[in-house]
């Protein structure tokens, strides 16, 4: 079986970085440089019905070898995130590492300091792959793609070793939210599936937040400062009221695990139009429902202020949690936990933050929780994974896989 690290480091040399506001899928060409290198690996490890199609998703199977057991599907993406760039990746391994800081890059003095990130501790005396400073590393969800690659191939090269179908499909632009638009769930192959699309070491994920997109428009009029008293209204000053009256303690960078948040995405503007973009996130429904309700209320309150029209807000919901489309399934979940276990690693169920594409395919009718890929610090350049994990987490499909045959 081909090395975990030879094979991600293979991936991440690929651009595969997606881009918003495309309409065609895939967005970007490169991940079809990286799925042709995919389907050649696949072919050669003798997987079955290996197709790519015309928007870039892979299908393949390994045909099961024992009568009764269930297929199970693994899925990862292709693209990485469009926050930084993922061009001319230069990964660097390193060797035992201390449990300190580490200097990414002399020139720029870009260094990944422990402080911020005291969860590398635990990884002291190991290997780390990290970026030079500059982009991303790709590891979300390249990592992904490795294991469940290497997964494969161990039961390719162990035809002894009793199992059901195992279905694999590897996504474009899923960091853009496009990745299930164009997949077809019976050509997929399998009733049940994980995406290998998380976090360090161990993490599983069966709900997420639920989130919608708010957009404002915020007209102004524009006067001669000059003779502007009571006629002239500044569209981004209204814009920044606007953002004043929201609890300033509700965002990404000061909450986590289960609480909400508002994310102003995008502000652009002068005095005669203001524009800016929110995401709206939270675990409970109810809680969800009343952060959108308050920003209406917010423009609604503003707009007696300032003139009717003056704030004109759009809200629409983009994600929904999957929590109530897993739990009827969480015997995924259990069978999750118990392969970790068979393999030394303690699991632990961690809300997801953001999304995946098994999020939309669980409503599709495809349960499919979350698995950890060993991953720390995506969509940016301190990314980092262990080489350790690359390997634990292969080792953990592998007893999943064999999870579903042992309980035949």
């Amino acid at each position: 079986m081909k090395a975990p690290l030879k094979r991600f480091l293979n991936y991440v040399a690929v651009d595969t970085q997606s881009a918003f506001g495309v309409d065609d899928i895939p967005s970007t060409s490169g991940q079809f440089d990286l799925a042709r290198i995919i389907c050649g690996e696949l072919e050669a490890i003798g997987a079955r019905d290996v197709e790519l199609t015309e928007h870039c998703h892979i299908y393949a199977k390994l045909p099961g070898n024992a009568d009764g057991v269930p297929a199970v599907g693994f899925i990862a993406h292709l693209d990485t995130s469009p926050a930084l760039s993922g061009k001319d990746i230069k990964p660097r391994i390193v060797h035992d590492y201390d449990g300190g800081d580490i200097m990414l890059n002399e020139k720029t003095g870009c260094t990944l300091r422990i402080q911020d990130y005291p969860e590398l501790k635990r990884y002291k005396g190991g290997s780390l792959v990290v970026t030079d400073g500059t982009t991303l590393l790709g590891s979300d969800d390249k990592s992904g793609i490795t294991e469940i690659m290497g997964m494969l191939e161990y039961y390719a090269e162990h035809p002894e070793l009793p199992h059901g179908d195992i279905c694999v499909a590897f996504t474009p632009d899923e960091e853009i939210g496009r990745g299930t638009e164009c997949f077809d769930i019976e050509r997929f192959g399998a009733k049940l599936a994980y995406t290998v699309d998380g976090a360090d070491l161990g993490k599983i994920s069966f709900e997420n937040l639920n989130s919608a997109e708010a957009r404002i428009t915020v007209n102004g009029t524009s006067i001669h400062p000059g003779r502007g008293k009571n006629k002239l209204k500044n569209a981004v000053l209204m814009a920044i009221e606007l953002q004043n009256m929201l609890p300033a303690a509700e965002t990404p960078s000061h909450t986590e695990g289960y609480e909400g948040f508002y994310h102003l995405t995008e502000f652009c503007g002068d005095v005669e139009k203001a524009e800016l973009v929110y995401k709206v996130s939270d675990f409970e429904q109810e809680k969800f429902e009343g952060r959108k309700e308050r920003l209406r209320l917010a423009c609604e309150y503003l707009n007696g202020v300032y003139g009717a029209g003056t704030f004109v807000i759009s809200v629409k919901d983009t994600m929904r949690n999957m929590r109530e489309a897993i739990e009827p399934h969480y015997e995924l979940v259990e069978n999750a936990m118990a392969a970790m276990r068979d393999v030394g690693v303690e699991p632990e169920l961690m809300p997801c933050r953001g999304g995946t594409d098994g999020v939309r395919l669980s409503f599709m009718g495809l349960p499919c929780p979350n698995l950890n890929t060993g991953s720390h610090n995506c969509h940016g350049r301190f990314e980092c994974v262990p080489v350790e994990s690359l390997e634990k987490i292969t080792e953990m499909l592998i007893a999943l896989v064999k999870r579903y045959a042992v309980k035949v």
